[in-house]
């Protein structure tokens, strides 16, 4: 089949250097000359020679099993090839993590990373099992970490004069830094749930940023209602 029956947009160009990259808004290609990390379920193609594996929570070097509120398993990708990447047609978008850096995200967000990249599971300080769910994954180091949301993200600054307060099921994550508390607002869940109730929100204050989805239902809570 003649490579000019499709539009050069929908064309896979070579690669030009290992590691991550944007494909397209839906997916990440990533280029692995060693090993990478990435959600279970996730790589949508591959070529070359390329090794996935499950790893359950281990010692010394094996991949941890990252188990947020989402629920989130991790496998690693070994080898030389490239691979493919998307969850549900959500939008990609890439966080550079440089050293001294820490960047707190909600596992349901998490695509694929860098090996170079360490994280741990911790909760929301001060939210308690609301704040857009009772785990999330804090990422230090040095390296890429791909990430997924519905629409295109919100990047917000929070300075010490601004806080910023976001519903609890738009949380995308936040860079360190930042405190943050629960805040109810009476008034606001009076008027969007007609009195029934405060509406909640996650409160950031400090100096960093926050980012945050066009969407304040995930897509099993909009089938749903």
């Amino acid at each position: 089949m003649k490579g000019d029956l499709f539009s050069s947009q929908h064309m896979v160009r070579p690669a030009t250097a290992s590691g991550m990259t944007i494909e397209n808004a839906k997916c990440i290609r990533y280029t692995v000359d060693g090993e990478m990390h990435a959600r279970q379920g996730a790589m949508v193609a591959y070529r070359g020679n390329l090794q996935f594996e499950r790893r359950g929570q281990g010692v010394g070097g094996m991949l941890k099993r990252a188990v947020t509120g989402e629920g989130l398993p991790l496998m690693a990708v070994r080898g030389r090839g490239e691979a493919w990447f998307a969850h549900e047609a959500q939008n990609c978008f890439v966080v550079d993590v440089d050293p001294g850096d820490e960047f707190t995200v909600n596992g349901r967000n998490v695509l694929c990373f860098d090996s170079s990249l360490s994280y741990r599971i911790a909760t929301v300080k001060g939210a308690g099992i609301t704040g857009g769910g009772l785990f999330n994954s804090v990422f230090t180091g040095h390296g890429r970490l791909g990430l997924v949301c519905e629409g295109n993200p919100l990047v917000i600054p929070v300075s010490p004069q601004y806080p910023v307060f976001v519903d609890t099921d738009a949380i995308v994550g936040w860079t360190a830094g930042l405190d943050t508390s629960l805040h109810r607002s009476q008034s606001l869940g009076s008027m969007l749930r007609g009195g029934s109730g405060e509406a909640v929100q996650l409160k950031f204050q400090g100096e960093g940023h926050v980012v945050v989805r066009p969407s304040e239902a995930t897509p099993h809570k909009a089938q749903q209602h």
